[in-house]
């Protein structure tokens, strides 16, 4: 292989990472292990909500309510089943009493209220249908951290048997901390599936048991570093307890990807003779700077949740952006140094010397694709070029039709139904809903403020009574100049009806300040904090990825080209996800319990995660297309080449990376099975048919003027830009037919 010079910068890089590799891996071992120490107890500190717009009307009513009426926000219950005794029968009350006085006493609980205490117009909704059931309320004080340990004693003492009655525990702090518990295990036994199947997956793709264990070395730097980085965080801010599941599986499956394009370079400038120092040295140059673009393009997308007021949000790009840059610092600072320690040995155990026959090898330059491999893609890539019209429209066609079932989304809120459907807290609130009169809970909270007389307040509760989604107006319950009116709506909680209700109850005329809270109203705030902030975030991420690619190509067609096609990608998920989530289609087979809609903060979640690793392996494919581009100057043999050196790679890395998700997709908690499985099938589905089909049938119909740019942007790119090429610039002559000699001479003068 000829090199060509290289700017002084990357030269003094690779003399830095590979100068004294022994020290480096000694620092990042030791690193590792303070991370370890600085992230130990991360998930115990990470939160269950965030779904809500903190500056939003509903939060500030909510935090007043807390404040001035705190039996108005219970956030604890207790279910007592009477068995086939009726809840009014003597011996059933005076238990349900002793339960509810001693709840009272209990440290950190206030507000305790019971259907054997409460008025007559409030006991209706506190008591079940059938006679057999009633409640106990209260609220628990303090931060989720405090609000848990509190659950933790308490819990043991009221749940189970007590006299003529049994007592469930539920209510919205029940729900969360077992949420809580069960992510932590469900991340476990993800972790035990997912890190020995991917082990034996790189195996397969390496041959090498000593090149497989590279990856998955990289991607516990990254996840430790990243849980010790988020452990921080919570000293400052609130971060979800649904982040650390992407941390688990971006680390692992960007590292994948990561070492899997770095070694496999490495490898194959090992094959044509280079020493370790020298193929070292050039995977840096090359497939170094394709990584290096491609985390910053996931970080991008990864960014762009931070525009958004949701802290369940923003805390996946707390998490997503460390994990991505600690994989990609990784893999392009540990990775070299371990490569020039194990020099031609990280062919060690070549497992595929069992499988060649007849003819001579030498384990340390075992080339890491073999020929057969590359022939299929290629033949793949020139059949699809030969019929592109076909290809492109109908691929295209299929994901638009996959994604149509999106058009009947409807959102809602995280809830109960998250969790399995024998959880205790699911199943008191299943009970609730299916068993209880008006749904309660589910009503909605007016906090009026500045005063007013009794006879202001009666004119006013007859005027929302009168509105048409009403079922009953409770109050109001007065506290110098402030009070509150509870408004139950018909139907259930959020429904189209009751999200109305939020609307017309906020137009309602009043001689005093209301703002209205609820379930509906925190559910009509989040959709409004969204549709606000979702264009400056698809306008950031559209622009950032736009210039990323130019400086990487070159071109002005193939970023935008980049931009519509990835998005294209998406539409079989969120399909999917309708599809199945929403509407329950395979819920017994899957597990879980769906509510009828789709939590609103996910599609802005899952878009940014599938898009970040969609332009992950797009990046893969272009970076290695223009290289070929800028040494022969043949468009079609360019494309070719770029897929048969990718296609096998970015197919192996996307089964790697969906094998990750599909292990976060067993969770037993909806939302992190919907993110799971969703981005596996978004990241399978780009790599096998985007970049398998449409990229290259697309790339076909542009032809030559794919690589276009206007004079300025040229001289930009040649002045800032960058390629996986040793070196970039304007396209070389096509020298295909030429001999080693001229080629190498043409690529030099390049």
């Amino acid at each position: 292989m000829t090199e060509v010079n290289s700017p002084p910068r990357v030269g003094a890089w690779t003399r830095f990472v590979t100068a004294r590799p022994r020290l480096s891996l000694l620092a990042a071992l030791v690193l590792t292990a303070l991370a370890v120490l600085a992230g130990s107890g991360v998930a115990d500190r990470l939160g269950s909500g965030g779904w809500e717009d903190p500056a939003a009307e509903s939060t500030y009513a909510t935090r007043a309510l807390e404040r001035e009426f705190p039996d108005s926000q219970p956030n604890f219950l207790l279910l007592v089943d009477a068995g086939r005794a009726s809840v009014d029968d003597p011996a059933v009350a005076a238990e349900a009493e002793r339960l509810a006085e001693r709840l009272a006493r209990e440290k950190g609980v206030i507000g305790v209220g019971s259907y054997w205490q409460a008025e007559p117009s409030a006991a209706a909704a506190l008591r079940a249908e059938d006679g057999h059931e009633a409640l106990i309320a209260a609220r628990l004080t303090g931060d989720e951290t405090a609000m848990g340990e509190t659950l933790d004693r308490i819990v043991p003492s009221f749940r189970g048997t007590h006299g003529p009655v049994e007592v469930k525990v539920g209510g919205m702090v029940a729900v969360r901390h077992e949420m809580q518990a069960i992510i932590q295990e469900d991340l476990t036994r993800a972790e035990v599936i997912a890190l020995p199947v991917t082990l034996v997956l790189l195996v397969m793709v390496f041959g090498s048991a000593v090149a497989a264990l590279l990856p998955l070395g990289i991607g516990i730097v990254a996840i430790l570093g990243t849980n010790a980085i988020l452990r921080g965080l919570t000293e400052f801010t609130d971060v979800s307890i649904f982040a650390i599941n992407l941390t688990t599986a971006l680390g692992l499956g960007l590292a994948v990807d990561y070492a899997l394009f770095i070694v496999r370079r490495y490898r194959e400038e090992l094959s044509t003779g280079a020493e370790p120092l020298t193929a070292v040295g050039t995977t840096l140059r090359t497939a170094g700077r394709t990584v290096l673009f491609s985390a910053l393009t996931v970080a991008v997308s990864l960014a762009a949740m931070l525009l958004f007021p949701q802290y369940f949000l923003r805390s996946f790009a707390y998490a997503g952006i460390a994990v991505v840059l600690l994989a990609a610092a990784a893999a392009l600072i540990l990775l070299p140094a371990a490569l020039v320690l194990l020099g031609h040995r990280v062919n060690a155990l070549d497992l595929r010397k069992l499988f060649r026959r007849g003819r001579p090898s030498k384990a340390t330059v075992a080339p890491d694709t073999s020929d057969e491999e590359g022939s299929a893609w290629a033949r793949t890539a020139s059949l699809v070029m030969r019929r592109a019209p076909f290809f492109a429209l109908g691929t295209t066609a299929v994901l638009v039709l996959l994604g149509l079932p999106f058009l009947g989304v409807k959102f809602g809120t995280a809830d109960d139904r998250q969790l399995p459907a024998d959880a205790e807290s699911h199943v008191v609130q299943q009970h609730i809903r299916e068993g209880f009169p008006g749904s309660p809970g589910g009503g909605l909270e007016v906090l009026a403020e500045g005063g007013a007389t009794e006879a202001q307040y009666a004119a006013y509760k007859q005027r929302i009574a009168a509105l048409p989604d009403v079922l009953r107006v409770e109050g109001p319950l007065v506290k110098g100049d402030s009070a509150y009116f509870t408004v139950q709506p018909e139907g259930e909680p959020v429904d189209d009806q009751a999200q109305r209700l939020v609307g017309e109850l906020r137009q309602t005329d009043a001689p005093f300040d209301t703002k209205v809270t609820g379930t509906a109203a925190v559910l009509v705030d989040s959709k409004d904090a969204i549709a606000e902030q979702l264009p400056w975030a698809a306008a950031f991420i559209a622009i950032v990825t736009l210039l990323l690619v130019f400086l990487l190509t070159g071109s002005v067609l193939i970023p935008i080209q980049a931009v519509v096609l990835n998005a294209l990608s998406l539409t079989a998920m969120f399909g999917a996800v309708v599809w199945v989530f929403q509407d329950g289609h395979l819920s017994g087979l899957l597990g879980f319990t769906s509510p009828g809609s789709i939590e609103t903060t996910l599609p802005v979640l899952m878009f940014c995660v599938a898009f970040g690793l969609s332009m992950d392996y797009g990046v893969f494919l272009l970076s290695r297309i223009k290289e070929e581009y800028d040494h022969t100057g043949d468009h079609e043999q360019a494309v070719r080449h770029g897929l048969q050196r990718t296609g096998g790679l970015i197919t192996a890395a996307a089964v790697i990376l969906a094998v990750v998700m599909v292990a976060i997709g067993t969770s037993r908690v909806t939302n992190t099975k919907m993110l799971g499985l969703g981005i596996a099938l978004a990241v399978l589905m780009d790599a096998m048919i985007i970049r398998s089909l449409l990229v290259p049938a697309v790339m076909r119909l542009t032809g030559r003027a794919t690589w276009w740019a206007p004079g300025p942007l040229r001289r930009l790119h040649q002045r800032f830009g960058l390629s996986e090429g040793d070196g970039a610039g304007t396209a070389q002559p096509d020298v295909r037919g030429a001999g080693e000699e001229t080629r190498d001479k043409v690529t030099a003068q390049g």
